[in-house]
C-alpha cells in the first residue's frame, strides 16, 4: 500500500486539510474509489475504511492482479467532516457539483479540479455517496443514463437493484458525469445509511466493491456470489408524498414487501397527538427508501416503492 497525497488546502484558521488516497498493486489504472464529499457521509467513510483494511490484507497475500492498480479515497471533503457541517467552506459549496473543477477557481473548484485530475483515466469508478433525501434506502448501484453507462456490468456488484436516472443538466457538473463522459465506467453505490454506521450494508457495501474488482480481473477475493441484480429506471419507482406535516411514525421498512391498501405510515399532530393521516400503500410492492427523521413536511417523499418487478 502506497499513500499519497491528491491535494492540500491551506485554511486561515485550521490545519490544512489532506485529501489523502491509497493505491494498491501497479500498473494500469483499473479503479478508483471514493468517499464522501460532504461533511454528513460517516457511512460512506466508513466503507472506504473498511475497503482499504480489505485491499492491504489482499495486497500482502498477493491478491491484486499484477499490473493492475487500485485507489481509495476514503473522504474527499475532511473540513466539513470536523466542523459538522454538511458543505464545504464559508460559501457552503457543494463539492459534488463541482466537476471537473477549475484549476484556477475558488477553493471548491480547485478542490475538484485536483481530485478529478487525479481520478479521471481509470477503467472504473465507484462513488459511495447518499441519497438526496432524508432517510433509508435499499443497497443499490445508480447509473447515469448519458450514453455510456452500461447496466451489465453494474450487476456484477450482486447488489439487489440497479438504477438508472436520466440526467439533469445540475448532473453535468458531478464526479460520474464527467467520469463518464471520459469513458470511465462510473458507478454510484448507496447503502441504506448516512450519517451513522450501519454495520450490515457497511460490510455489504465492501462485499459488493471486492465482488465486483474479482469479477473484472483486478484482484483474486472468494465471496459469495451476491444477488442477482433487478435493473430499475426510475420511473419504475412510485413516490408516496405526505398530505400534511407533523411528526412522522413510519410503519414499513426498507427491503419491506407491502400490499396495496397497507398502511405504511402516521402522520401525528405535534400539539395534541392525534393521527393526522395515515399513509396507505398505492400498490403492491417492495419499500426502496422511507424517510427516516422524526418530522416530515407536507408534500415530502414518505417512501418509494419498487412495483414492477413481476412485469
Amino acid at each position: 500500500m502506497f499513500t499519497e497525497d491528491i491535494y492540500t488546502l491551506s485554511l486561515p484558521y485550521r490545519e490544512d486539510m489532506a485529501v489523502k488516497g491509497f493505491r494498491f498493486g501497479k500498473g494500469e489504472k483499473s479503479a478508483c474509489i471514493i468517499g464522501p464529499m460532504r461533511g454528513n457521509g460517516v457511512q460512506q467513510m466508513y466503507i472506504c475504511a473498511g475497503l482499504v483494511k480489505a485491499l492491504k490484507e489482499l495486497e500482502a497475500k498477493g491478491c491484486i492482479n499484477s499490473g493492475r492498480e487500485v485507489m481509495v479515497i476514503p473522504v474527499v471533503n475532511s473540513y466539513s467532516m470536523n466542523i459538522g457541517m454538511r458543505f464545504f467552506g464559508v460559501e457552503s459549496a457543494d463539492i459534488r457539483r463541482q466537476f471537473p473543477g477549475r484549476e484556477w477557481g475558488d477553493a471548491a473548484e480547485r478542490l475538484a479540479a485536483a481530485v478529478f485530475g487525479r481520478v479521471k483515466d481509470y477503467s472504473f469508478g465507484i462513488q459511495l455517496t447518499s441519497f438526496h433525501m432524508a432517510g433509508d434506502s435499499v443497497p443499490h448501484i445508480r447509473m447515469i443514463e448519458n450514453g455510456y453507462q452500461n447496466a451489465s456490468l453494474a450487476n456484477l456488484f450482486g447488489l439487489p437493484f440497479v438504477v438508472v436516472r436520466k440526467p439533469q443538466p445540475i448532473d453535468t457538473k458531478t464526479l460520474n458525469y464527467n467520469w463518464q463522459s471520459r469513458k470511465t465506467a462510473a458507478f454510484s453505490l448507496y447503502t441504506n445509511n448516512n450519517e451513522s454506521v450501519d454495520e450490515e450494508s457497511a460490510k455489504q457495501a465492501v462485499a459488493a466493491i471486492l465482488r465486483f474488482l474479482t469479477r473484472m480481473g483486478v484482484i483474486r477475493y472468494e465471496s459469495h456470489s451476491g444477488y442477482i441484480s433487478h435493473v430499475l429506471t426510475e420511473k419504475d419507482l412510485t413516490d408516496v408524498n405526505t398530505m400534511c406535516g407533523g411528526i412522522f411514525r413510519r410503519k414499513a421498512k426498507v427491503g419491506q414487501e407491502i400490499r396495496y391498501g397497507n398502511a405504511i405510515a402516521e402522520i401525528i399532530d405535534p400539539y395534541n397527538g392525534n393521527i393526522k393521516e395515515t399513509i396507505l400503500a398505492p400498490t403492491d410492492g417492495i419499500v426502496f427508501f422511507a424517510h427516516s427523521e422524526s418530522l416530515i413536511a407536507e408534500g415530502d417523499v414518505a417512501y418509494q416503492l419498487v412495483h414492477r418487478l413481476h412485469e
